[in-house]
């Protein structure tokens, strides 16, 4: 264990690291297996991961650009392990725990190739492993590259579509602008709740799902084009219900990051938002007011809450935890834990 470096803006930020914050590296390997997704189990005690794009040698004289999924498992004595599953899903990247009454396991965003369609799958959490693909469409016209996913308690899934596929060359031309969209499981609706981004990306709900957080992470294109004058911004929306339909309005810009983007977002139980960002984790109030951050040698692409007083940390080569205090617990959704009421200013 460490002792993390850490810029505390706000004395509230101590108070949520606690007295002995630590960030310990459990695990470690040459391949970037810990970049995206972030799932975390806690009945099982094991964590999801997908992995940043590198070349793999196929034995067959080829090297093929992959992105693989790792299941990263915690054993009795605190020793962590990974597992690399099957390549049955084409270049994944963020993903959600899922369950569709026939599997029990995760929902992915493949961002897809220049063959196979950008598309939601569904995953078995054990072996062996079975996938089936649940969307690959939006009437009719390919999605991008789908990055990020949240799930609603009204059983929807939310996610974003940036073309950073064919930045890098994998997808073919855009069919659809960068938006994010709402799928229904249930009744195979699927529409946009928001547009106007350079490129979508990290994705989630506040504990009462009030309000939607959405990244814009244009500043760096997947080319690797930086402009310091495009988008490193996290966008607040107010989740409203008109007509039986669930909306996303009343647009504002809840925060920016100063050192590269906030790509993976989270929300903990006190409704603060959580980023990995460029130098590392940073920590807003659900007022957007930046409390700190905690500096990660090489930045963060990911993050996710696991036991109480638990967050993991997605470096690419790395997967950290750091140990804060035990009232820190991943949002989830609120509104029906007991002796929880929603505070009348959340938000």
């Amino acid at each position: 264990m460490a002792e993390p470096t850490l810029l505390v803006y706000n004395d509230k930020f101590n108070e949520m690291l606690g007295a002995h914050a630590d960030l310990k590296l459990v695990l470690q390997d040459n391949i970037p297996f810990a970049y995206e997704a972030g799932i975390y189990s806690p009945k099982h005690d094991h964590v999801f991961v997908t992995s940043n794009q590198f070349d793999l040698d196929t034995g067959r004289g080829k090297i093929e650009k992959v992105i693989v999924i790792s299941k990263l498992s915690r054993n009795l004595y605190g020793e962590w392990s990974r597992h690399q599953l099957p390549r049955d899903i084409r270049m994944p990247s963020g993903g959600v725990a899922f369950n569709d009454g026939t599997i029990d396991g995760v929902l992915f965003c493949s961002q897809g190739d220049l063959e196979t369609p950008a598309a939601l799958v569904l995953i078995e959490s054990d072996y062996p492993f079975r996938s089936r693909m649940v969307l690959n469409n939006y009437h009719g016209r390919r999605f991008n590259s789908l990055k990020d996913i949240a799930m609603h308690s009204d059983g929807s899934v939310w996610f974003t579509d940036p073309i950073y596929g064919f930045d890098q060359g994998i997808r073919p031309p855009p069919e659809l602008p960068n938006q994010v969209y709402r799928f229904d499981p249930h009744t195979g609706d699927v529409r946009v709740v928001a547009d106007g981004f350079g490129r979508p990306s990290g994705i989630c709900f506040s504990p009462f799902e009030k309000v939607c957080y959405v990244s814009d992470t244009d500043f760096i294109h997947g080319d690797g084009n930086i402009d310091f004058t495009r988008a490193s911004t996290i966008y607040a929306y107010d989740v409203e219900e008109r007509r039986k339909a669930k909306f996303l309005t009343n647009r504002r810009v809840f925060a920016m990051a100063d050192v590269g983007v906030p790509d993976g977002l989270k929300c903990d139980s006190a409704g603060n938002v959580y980023a990995a960002c460029g130098d590392g984790l940073s920590v807003w109030t659900p007022g957007g007011v930046l409390l700190g951050k905690v500096l990660v040698p090489g930045g963060l692409a990911n993050i996710c809450f696991g036991k109480k007083g638990e967050v993991f940390l997605l470096n690419g080569k790395k997967f950290w935890i750091l140990k804060v205090a035990d009232t820190v617990k991943g949002g989830g959704f609120m509104r029906d834990v007991a002796q929880v009421e929603e505070p009348s200013d959340e938000e």
